[in-house]
Parts: structure tokens; sequence; C-alpha cells
């Protein structure tokens, strides 16, 4: 065996050999573990011991850990098999307020009243506006959600008329069902089939192997656009397939680009409808972006608007102060021939199987939909594919000025102030999602769960794998009362903290252990089956 630390070998030689501690990150990944933790201090108020707790940094994405990106794969393929082809209702109904939450709403209502009283008779009501403050965060902590005085602001709306260019849909009476039609065989089988839906957008131009043949007449500006908007588009579709439906429509549906890198849909829905009415609700659906005109570029260049405190952002040559987020949209109500900015639909393509629970075909879509979960987007890119990263950088220049939300400093670019603005905005600089070229424009969430799809949330599907495997361990699984520790993060550089490679050895090694008392049980399972296989032939 070569040793590494013999000096008398050539350099070459010895850079050959891998480095020890790559090493121990690769076995790390082996085993599962996670190769970023972050450093917890635990503070035991029983005891008053205090220790540092590896917990792991639960990223999604493959470049940031691949041992939590892996398991939190694992978890939404758990959770999508599970509530795909449910036979019976969840149960979604609250809890009845116990008296002490009583008490504090009656107590809330004589503060507010009190308060509206002071406010009247020209007082002060800073003493009062505190108390209000934390008998709000008292009711959270009690276990009510929300807060008590609901949406306090009001909502912009515009007309529900469709638009004369799409068809009308058809509507059902809706039931509280969501579970979907039943079918019965002649045999007495019972079925309950499901779906699994491919939504596309449309096209912007000729595709050859992902690219544009022609680029100078390739729509960016509408691709980029349509990506920007697409989460609001997949909202509308949900809307109007239960209006169809007539039933409480559930579903779990994934985000993921296609090799043109517009984003596209699939989705699993339970229960059944006929494709010809999937396609016509997907034909029938679209968003309408209704924003201030980006038609005229007023800024640009050093020629930007500038800050004043207190006033906000002004013309730099006039002094005039920009229109805000709110004036901007009242001049748009008030423009009777408006238009919306942007129009985003669906294309042609849509593709819909129906799925039985327990097939392969069910495991294969399940596999299919978290495929690309532990990427981001732009990891589809071939780095090897120049005509692919071109057309990507150019859909990020589409991008760059383009609004991407109500709070996007490209507005300032069109002389409106964004909402919420703050000094230091200038257009091309926004540091939103949307923007950052490894999203391709899609700032929405990769992973879309109705409410009522497996009645459980992502932190349950977590505690239900993590009690299977404390009883395979033969480890109790003890309740842990959630007020006795405190948690606090480590400064960096703390002395208390072992390197990492240190933390990563004994997780290996903790790893290892449960790995080898697994395969034990596992032995044994298999011999008690053989024992009673023989016995059975015998």
């Amino acid at each position: 065996m070569t040793n590494a630390n013999d000096r008398s070998l050539p350099r070459a030689v010895r850079m050959a050999m891998p480095l020890a501690r790559d090493v121990v990150e690769q076995i790390a990944k082996q085993y599962g573990v996670c190769i970023r933790p972050v450093a917890l201090q635990r503070l035991d108020i029983a005891t008053g011991k205090s220790e540092i707790i590896d917990v792991p940094c639960g990223a999604t994405l493959e470049s940031k850990c691949p041992s939590c990106a892996k398991r939190n794969r694992q978890l939404r393929m758990a959770q999508c098999r599970e509530g795909w082809h449910l036979e019976a209702e969840p149960i979604n109904t609250p809890d009845e307020a116990d008296d002490y939450q009583r008490c504090l709403v009656e107590v809330r209502a004589d503060a507010q009243v009190w308060r509206d009283q002071a406010e009247a008779a020209g007082e002060s009501t800073e003493e009062l506006d505190a108390a209000i403050i934390e008998l709000d965060e008292e009711i959270n902590d009690a276990g009510m959600r929300g807060n008590v005085l609901g949406r306090t602001t009001g909502k912009r709306c515009r007309s529900t008329k469709r638009r004369q260019d799409t068809p009308d849909l058809p509507r059902r009476k809706m039931s509280a069902s969501t579970l979907g039609r039943v079918f019965h065989a002649t045999d007495g089988k019972i079925f309950r089939p499901s779906m699994f839906l491919t939504l596309t957008l449309p096209s912007y131009g000729r595709i050859e192997d992902g690219v544009p043949i022609d680029p100078s007449t390739y729509d960016y500006v509408r691709a980029a656009r349509d990506a920007l908007h697409f989460s609001k588009l997949v909202d509308r579709f949900v809307q109007n397939l239960r209006r169809v439906a007539g039933f409480d429509v559930q579903y779990f549906a994934a985000v993921e680009p296609q090799k043109r890198l517009a984003p596209h849909l699939h989705m699993a829905v339970r229960g059944t409808l006929p494709r010809a009415e999937i396609k016509q609700i997907a034909a029938a659906t679209y968003h309408q972006v209704w924003w201030p005109s980006v038609d005229e570029v007023k800024y640009e260049g050093y020629h930007l608007p500038v800050w004043s405190d207190g006033v906000g952002y002004l013309d730099p040559a006039t002094g005039e102060v920009l229109p805000t987020w709110d004036e901007a949209l009242d001049m748009l109500d008030a423009h009777e021939g408006a238009e919306p900015l942007h129009v985003v639909r669906f294309g042609r393509q849509v593709d819909v199987q129906g799925v039985l629970a327990g097939t392969k075909d069910a495991d294969q879509c399940i596999r299919y939909l978290s495929k690309y979960l532990t990427k981001s987007i732009g990891d589809t890119l071939d780095p090897d594919n120049q005509a692919q990263r071109l057309h990507a950088e150019r859909l990020a220049d589409a991008l760059r000025f383009e609004p991407c939300s109500p709070t996007c400093p490209n507005w300032l670019r069109f002389g409106v102030q964004p909402k919420s603005a703050k000094a230091g905005m200038a257009p091309g600089r926004c540091r939103g999602k949307a923007h950052k070229p490894e999203h391709l424009g899609y700032a929405g969430r990769r992973v879309l769960v109705s409410r009522k799809w497996s009645n459980k949330t992502l932190t349950e599907h977590k505690q239900d794998r993590r009690t299977w495997v404390l009883d395979a361990l033969g480890v109790a699984d003890e309740p842990v009362d959630p007020h006795r520790y405190v948690w606090r993060p480590v400064p960096h550089g703390d002395a208390n903290v072992p390197p990492l490679a240190l933390r990563l050895l004994r997780s290996v090694h903790e790893r290892q252990r449960w790995r080898n008392h697994m395969n034990q049980l596992q032995a044994q399972g298999d011999g008690q089956d053989l024992s009673a296989t023989e016995g059975k032939a015998a």
C-alpha cells in the first residue's frame, strides 16, 4: 500500500490519491447522512443540561445536500401514494374551542370595544393597540389558527365575465365528496380509477432538439411572461376542474421544465372525468394579468428615478412623484377600454391517463412525478449543449426587465413605484426567485398538494416514517414535551462545536449501527418465513 505522506513519490502520483476528507463526505452520502448539518444548542429546562445537537439541513435539492434531498423525495412519494386512491373521505373537521380559548376571544372583544371608544373620543390608543397585539399572539399560542379579524384590507375585484374568445364550461352541482366516481364490475369487483394529467404551455416558435430553429422569431417575451404567471394558470385550472367535476377534486402535482425550458405540469388527480372534458377544461382555462402597461420604457441607463425619504421615487428631471402601485391600478380600473397586460393559456397538448390503485402504472406515475424534485429547474440544462445554453441566456435576457410581482423593482423602468417601495431599488436588479437564472422565470412551488389529499401534513408523514424506523429498531417512541427544550442557534466559530468532519464520522458510525441492526432483523424475519414455509411443505 502506497503511503500518501511519502514525499519521495512523484507529485502526480500523490495528487491522484483520493482526499480522505472527500471520502468521508462520500461515505456520509452513502449512508444517508446530512453533509451540511446545522448545529443547534439544546437546553433541557427540566435538568438544566445543555448540549450541541446536529440537525439535518432539510435541503430539497441535490446540489445542496443529496441525503436530505433524497429523504424529501421519498417523503413526497409516500405522500402521493397515500392520498391518491383513498377509499374513505378524509376527516378534516376542526376541534371545538375549549373554555380557555373562548375566554381569550371574549377578552379580545372587550379590548376591541375599548379601543374603538378611545379612538372615537380622540384619546391615544397606543397602549390598547399593544395589548391587542399581545392578545392576538396569546390566541395563536392557545392553539387557534389565523386572526380574529380575518382579512382587514379590501380586495380589488374585477368583472368575472368570461372572455369572448374562450368557450364556456359546464357546471355541475357541487357535492362534499373528494373521492370521485366508483365503478362496479359484473363480477362484483369495485374500481375507483384516478387520473394522471400532463399540461403544457403553447408554442412560441418552431423547436428542434429543445432549442428554437430561428431564435429571431421565437417569442421570448411571451415565454417569459407565461413562466412568470404559470402558477396562477394552474390555480385557475383546478378551480375549473372542480366546477365541472361537481366534487372537491384533490390533486398532487409537480412542476417541471420541458426540454425547451418552458414549465409544464404533471398532476395526479383523485377521481376521474372523461378525457374530452379534461381537454375542454384546459382549452377554456386562462389567467389575465391586470397590471400597468410595460409597453413604454420611461427610465433606463443612468436616467433612473431617485429616492426621497418620506415621499418615494421622483422623476430625476422634473422632481415629480411617480404614481404608486395602487394609484397605477386605480388609473387602469378607470380606463373603460383597458386590456390585461398578459393572458396565460395552456397549449393544445394535454395528456390524460387513467390509473388504478396498486398497479404498475400507478407506481410509474409516482416515480415520474418525483423524478426532478431534487433538482432545480436550471439543472436540467445540458452543460455540453451550447445551443441550449444560449437559448437559456436569451430567455434570461427577456426576463431581466420583466416585472415578476407588484414589489418588483423593474416597475421603476416603466414609471411606476413598486408596491412597498424602498430606497436602493433599480430596474434589472430584482432579487426575486423568478429572476434567478436557475429558475428560468418560474417562482412558484415545485410541489402542489391539495389540503385534503392525504389528510396529513408533510411533518406528519415524517413522523410516520420516524415511528416505523423506531419500531423496527425496537426503540420506544416516547412523546416529548414540546416546551421542555429551548433551541438556540450556535454562533459561527463556536469552540464547543466539533469540526464538521468529526461530526460526519460520528453520524456515519451511528448509521452503520442502525443499518446492521436492521439487517439482523431482516435476516431473522427471512429465517422465520423460511421455517414456516418448510413446515407447511412437510
